[in-house]
């Protein structure tokens, strides 16, 4: 144990040099105190803390016998994944400092992606918010959650850039903006980790996938990669970036290629980027099987790939045991060097330190903790507020909601009754059976006001196969044996019954995420079937959408009055869908994903460049030789940015400070914006940029402010930004980040198809 303690003995040494600074002691004490460590490793115990294996078939009692328990007895273990609660966590953390030689603790990581047992909305729900305070909220309860629970490192945030929905981790991300990309990634950093990593309700965070993920080509998961490098510095890089100057601890590299190589073996992507241009201090992870996996790549067998891997400037093997067993024998060839392995080593140790294992190796196995602050009723309350404003109203013809509670309700639907669904995907800490059903939400909601009948109406497709697909790790959607003819049958006498019917439909938990990518971006047609068949009952129909991406709409948004974009709002769910369905919430999410209107427009993003032949008339009529198609107009079914509420706003007064803008100052932008309806509620307000003239061509508007206000009814607020020359800086075909001068236009409003505007020059 004396090398647990001895941090605190070097700390009282290095205190005596008093012209140091507090800061300056602190970094040379872990300084000091891993050179110590590391002069005592073999090369063998050295390569054990680059390996990270998952746990297996560790299970509580069963440690000390587990395969992965004899390699951490070895010291061939730096860290594991995939193993949950302070029990088994203490058990096999005790192998490591009571076992080993050099008694070096683990690290402990899991997928806490959207919350723990606490499960807020899946990430593209949340990025719908707009609110940087909650989104950073759910992200220190997670934190909170899986400390307690003995987790003290997070594979997340994920915050690859997106454009193409056929792409499944469309779920996982937060949209399609490089700007509000940025925001988001900075504050679930910070709420994962906080000011202070040794804090025992802290935990490393891990940004990933770096870089390019979120746009294989087709849209197919795991797919090349391959775009200029103009287009990576301005679109995909800035949320990585952000991650990194938010002081994350550490970065997932991804499995795509960059440039023809894969990025777990790309020294320009993870060295020269990274760590050369952007600063980055923590070490880097390669995500499950990754190194292995590039010997289908087709760049080498294992110990040349491992060998790549780590010179680029990877430090951790997630699962491939290449580092573990063939970089001695890279050594030994002179295809690495011991500085390479020394590095790697000194980075995780750092974090390990950072984390305060070496003081405490059990800081995260506190069984009251576990006891006290996991799915606690005051964090499932934040859950549930931060879900109602995660949805996002879509259309809602002739006021028909919010509903009354009265009357007799029919709800209907594959996704009506289907806790295991509400948290979405990658909920791994999530107990299903604690999730609330929309079912169960709208009748606690509604009380005994009104009367609320449920019928399943469809399964979620025709194809048996495919719903097993979309219903996989225990998602089941509990498969109906009755034919479709009855099953609609059904649903229909219940709808005659009632005054209005809530449709619950789209997608299961895991049609999206990882791996399941599509090619039919509509609702499954048994379900469009139902839809169907309950308009022409001529009955009020509410589509309450469950999906992981945007989806094809064209034919709901025609026929049906109301449609209620949900995701998938984590375990409180049910509750938060009903308190925004009956009027207790105001709707006030906005999209952060553009909807087409046909599968044909994908990808599509709002900010696209113009061609030389751009389409002319607004009313979105074909043009012969012009950029458009013969089948489809060009625009989306919804913009970037759209949401509607259930009262209006309205935009006016719309000021620059001045016309003109030096390179040294800032020009304000101001608006008045008024709740004109009859409810309260909230308005995220957004500033875009167009830069009309540039030396490379620039997109049509970028996001470069936005305010999420709240206006009581009638209430007018004037909301200003402040535009600086960071605004207007963009990587031209030099990659160097340049303001040029030159008039700009800057439109505010409450989605990317404002067409309030202004302009102004920026000069020398």
């Amino acid at each position: 144990m004396k090398y647990i303690l001895l941090p605190l003995i070097l700390f009282g040494v290095i205190s005596t040099y008093s012209q140091k600074s507090k800061a300056n002691k602190i970094i040379e004490t872990k300084d000091i105190f891993v050179t110590n460590l590391m002069a005592k490793m073999t090369l063998e115990e050295k390569l054990g803390q680059l390996n990270l294996p998952t746990s297996g078939d560790i299970t509580t009692g069963q440690a000390n016998s587990s395969n992965v328990a004899k390699n951490i007895e070895q010291g061939k273990v730096g860290g594991l994944f995939n193993i949950k609660s302070v029990q088994k966590i203490k058990e096999v953390q005790k192998i490591a400092v009571e076992k080993t030689r050099l008694k070096i603790p683990l690290l402990f990581g899991m997928d806490v992606i959207h919350g723990y047992e606490t499960t807020f909305p899946i990430p593209i729900a949340l990025s719908c918010t707009w609110d940087m305070n909650l989104i950073k909220r759910s992200a220190q309860i997670a934190a909170q959650e899986a400390s307690a629970d003995g987790i003290n490192w997070t594979f997340s945030p994920m915050v690859d850039i997106s454009r193409d929905p056929r792409w499944g981790r469309v779920s996982e991300g937060s949209g399609e903006d490089p700007y509000l990309g940025s925001q988001i990634a900075k504050a679930m950093v910070t709420g994962y980790q906080g000011d202070d990593l040794s804090k025992n309700s802290t935990i490393l965070s891990c940004v990933k996938h770096f870089a390019l993920y979120g746009a294989p080509e087709a849209g197919r998961e795991y797919n090349t990669v391959d775009m200029s490098r103009i287009r990576m510095y301005n679109d995909y890089f800035p949320p990585y970036k952000a991650a990194i100057d938010a002081g994350v601890g550490s970065v997932m590299a991804s499995f795509n290629e960059v440039d023809g190589i894969p990025a777990t073996a790309n020294k320009w992507l993870m060295t020269d980027v990274l760590r050369k241009q952007w600063g980055f201090k923590g070490f880097v992870v390669t995500d499950y099987t990754a190194i292995m996996e590039m010997e289908y790549h087709g760049i080498g067998n294992l110990q040349t790939v491992s060998a790549l891997a780590l010179n680029a400037g990877v430090e951790m093997d997630m699962v491939s045991e290449g580092f573990l067993n063939t970089i001695k024998k890279s050594l030994e060839e002179g295809k690495v060097t011991i500085d390479k392995i020394d590095n790697a080593v000194r980075l995780i140790l750092n974090a390990k330190y950072d984390l305060g294992l070496f003081q405490d190796p059990y800081k995260y196995c506190d069984s009251n903790r576990a006891k006290t602050e996991i799915f606690t009723n005051s964090n499932r309350s934040e859950a549930r507020k931060i879900a109602t404003e995660s949805l996002v109203l879509l259309k809602n013809q002739n006021q028909l909601l919010p509903l009354k509670k009265s009357g007799t309700i029919a709800v209907i639907g594959p996704l009506a009754d289907a806790k295991e669904n509400m948290a979405g995907t990658w909920s791994v800490a999530t107990k299903q059976e604690n999730s609330i059903s929309l079912i169960a939400g709208i009748k606690a909601v509604v009380g005994t006001s009104a009367n609320v009948l449920y019928a399943k109406g469809s399964n979620l497709d025709y194809d048996p196969i495919l719903e097993e697909k979309g219903t996989m790790f225990g998602k089941t959607l509990h498969r109906d044996k009755r034919t479709a003819a009855e099953l609609i049958a059904e649903a229909l006498k219940i709808a005659n019954q009632s005054d209005v019917i809530i449709t619950a439909l789209g997608e299961s938990a895991e049609f999206s995420g990882e791996c399941s990518s599509r090619t039919n971006l509509e609702i499954p047609q048994a379900q469009k079937d139902l839809l169907q068949e309950l308009l022409k009952t001529g009955k009020p129909v509410v589509l309450v959408l469950f999906n992981g991406r945007p989806l094809v709409l064209k034919q709901e948004n025609e026929t049906v009055p109301a449609i209620l974009e949900v995701w998938f709002a984590g375990s409180e769910a049910g509750f938060a869908i009903a308190d925004v369905l009956f009027g207790d919430e105001n709707p006030s999410g906005k999209l952060t994903t553009t909807f087409p209107r046909s599968l044909g427009q994908v990808p599509i993003y709002y900010a696209s460049k113009n061609t030389g032949r751009p389409l002319g008339n607004i009313e979105g009529k074909f043009e012969k030789f012009k950029s458009n198609y013969i089948d489809e107009r060009n625009e989306p079914l919804f913009p970037f940015g759209f949401g509607l509420s259930y009262t209006t706003f309205e935009y006016s007064n719309m000021k620059l400070s001045s016309s003109k803008m030096n390179t040294n100052d800032k020009l304000k932008v101001s608006v008045d914006v008024t709740n004109t309806g009859n409810y309260d509620g909230k308005e995220v307000v957004q500033l875009y940029i167009r830069d009309l003239v540039g030396t490379v061509t620039r997109p049509l508007k970028e996001l470069k402010g936005f305010q999420k206000i709240a206006l009581k009814k009638g209430e007018k607020q004037t909301v200003t930004f402040q535009i600086s020359q960071e605004d207007l800086k963009f990587y031209n075909s030099d990659l160097k980040f340049v303001a040029e001068t030159g008039e700009f236009e800057v439109f505010i409003g409450g989605n990317s198809d404002t067409q309030l505007k202004e302009k102004f020059e920026l000069v020398n």
